[in-house]
């Protein structure tokens, strides 16, 4: 069998911690930000975990973890 490829957008956006769950950077965040309240701003600091479904699909792209 031939190795399989990690998927390159994959490799940036995201990691997999000890426990094997999907953590990624909140959207959102760039630019545009005076139309966003304080409150959006502080709570999508830092990153979240991705939700079971979207897990999934991650680790199915990145067959060797990250």
């Amino acid at each position: 069998m031939p190795k399989l490829k990690t998927k390159s957008g994959v490799k940036k956006r995201f990691k997999i911690t000890a426990t094997g769950k999907v953590t990624h950077g909140v959207a959102g965040k760039r630019h545009r930000l005076m139309s966003h309240n304080s409150k959006y701003i502080r709570q999508n600091r830092g990153t979240k975990k991705c939700c079971d479904a979207d897990a999934k699909t991650v680790k199915k792209w990145a067959p060797y973890g990250l």
